[in-house]
């Protein structure tokens, strides 16, 4: 991958300046002939515009960091690690003290910033010239950048909003954080731009369908209490018949089942190549499950790790016993090591981060399950960004929020089936505690529950620490700040 910021650019402005093309396969600076492509004649073949899209998914790879935040800062899972200075932003998140210097925080505004950089240069070009496949390729990278903007309205709320152009340093100084329900309706509206032009399969293994397109349209209805548009996104993703759950939860999360029925949009990832823990953006396989592994483990299944985002007790006490999701979620590990034949040769660390006797079975390093040459670092397992249980759960969620009891029944209970359990048969706001439980439920170790807590305004009651008109959203990086001469007022009480 080119990598094309200085040592002293590596934040917002630089990233708006900058142009990311391209995946880490291929150096853009190798062309041919030599000095004859730049940034402003790049786009002349259609490979180019697939190329710079290539470049646009790249950016996935920071989906890490949605996992880890979206568990720790939460009531899920505490920070763990080595200690309590080693990643010292995921124990500030994890005890609510973070401020505007937090590393972690820091790299999801960077690297989301860097993905909007990368739809924005291939959409400025995309009435260059035509080819066949132009409208999916426009559609993708909308989707993209819909994504990207998502992510940071999330944690962040008001976030500059630039589209479809690149923006010199003068330029970058001069952009305010723009009101996140302008930012929303320019995320719903490249929803719909890609669902309109997306295809409901696909023929390339982890591009985005129309179905990825509407669910995540759904969801970010959803985040806005637009219930009755929810329930129409995600009713077109169900009635579209191209999804189903699978039988066996268990088998949700192996590389070797990837792509199964209930994958509406998965992140791609590779064991093949390797990487350092200098850039973890740059890997090509998914850092988690090795952060999440057991430390210094010996035994059966699973491989060794760092002993990061490790479930809290509270998590493990939620489920009923009769819930095979509990253990195909979490991890106990000493009752894992008791029930093996060979016990006693079993060892492992407990990290001085923290330890809860739990690990995220989902995101976790197992032996026929890793990468070259660092195994920590280059997990083949794809991250599961949209479920169909999740589609079913929000829709759920939708038609009780909008009136539905019915529909919203009959969908949180086709999810509870798969698990063998009883159907619930409450109504009103009772059924929308019931179902804010499934998500918790099915859903754990998949980096939502911080979000769907903030969301439902639950995260007083459920968050140690979480302090009400200030924790809602993460503020602004210091540094960003900084380079936009401190015209961006910081979210309140940070």
């Amino acid at each position: 991958m080119v990598r094309l910021l200085s040592n002293t650019k590596t934040v917002f402005i630089a990233l708006l300046t900058l142009v990311f093309i391209g995946g880490c396969e291929k150096s853009f600076l190798d062309i041919d002939p030599p000095f004859t492509q730049d940034a402003e004649n790049y786009f002349s073949t259609a490979d180019d515009y697939e190329q710079a899209l290539i470049g646009a998914y790249d950016l996935l790879q920071a989906s890490y960091l949605t996992v880890w935040i979206g568990e720790i800062a939460s009531d899920n899972s505490i920070a763990g690690g080595e200690s309590v200075t080693d990643s010292k932003g995921l124990h500030e998140i994890d005890k609510m003290s973070h401020g505007g210097v937090n590393s972690e925080l820091q790299s999801v505004f960077r690297w989301n910033y860097a993905g909007i950089a990368r739809c924005n240069y291939l959409l400025e070009a995309k009435d260059d010239i035509e080819f066949d496949g132009k409208s999916s390729v426009v559609a993708q990278a909308k989707f993209l950048r819909a994504y990207y903007y998502f992510e940071l309205v999330k944690f962040f709320g008001d976030v500059p909003l630039i589209i479809d152009q690149r923006v010199g340093p003068d330029g970058a100084a001069a952009i305010g954080r723009t009101p996140k329900t302008e930012v929303y309706e320019q995320i719903e509206q490249d929803l719909l731009d890609a669902s309109a032009d997306l295809d409901w399969t696909v023929i390339v293994k982890g591009r985005v369908s129309k179905g990825a397109a509407l669910a995540l349209l759904g969801k970010v209805y959803l985040y806005q209490d637009k219930f009755s548009d929810a329930a129409t996104a995600l009713g077109q993703v169900i009635g579209s018949g191209n999804y189903s759950l699978i039988a066996n939860y268990n088998e949700l999360f192996s590389v070797a089942n990837e792509g199964h029925s209930e994958t509406v949009f998965d992140v791609e990832f590779s064991g093949l190549e390797g990487g350092s823990y200098s850039c973890l953006i740059c890997l090509e396989g998914n850092a988690a499950p090795g952060f999440h592994g057991i430390r210094q483990y010996n035994g059966p299944v699973y491989g060794d790790g760092n002993s990061y985002n490790l479930p809290t007790k509270d998590l493990y006490d939620f489920f009923s016993g009769a819930d095979i999701r509990r253990s195909a979620s979490l991890l106990d590990i000493d009752a894992f090591i008791d029930a093996q034949p060979n016990a006693a040769s079993i060892t492992y660390a407990e990290g001085g981060g923290g330890h809860t006797g739990y690990y995220n079975n989902k995101y976790i390093k197992r032996i026929g399950e890793v990468g070259l040459p660092d195994n920590d670092l280059t997990s083949p397992v794809n991250y599961r960004v949209i479920r169909y249980s999740d589609v079913l759960l929000m829709a759920a969620e939708a038609h009780n929020r909008n009136g539905d009891d019915g529909t919203a029944l009959t969908y949180l209970n086709e999810v509870r089936a798969r698990v063998s359990l009883s159907s619930v048969t409450s109504g009103g706001s009772s059924l929308t505690e019931d179902i804010w439980n499934e998500r918790r439920f099915e859903l754990s170790g998949e980096g939502f529950r911080f979000f769907d807590l903030v969301r439902t305004g639950q995260a007083v009651a459920k968050i140690d620490g979480f302090v009400a008109g200030k924790h809602e959203v993460f503020p602004i990086p210091q540094v960003e700040i900084d380079l936009a001469g401190g015209s961006w007022e910081q979210n309140p009480n940070y």
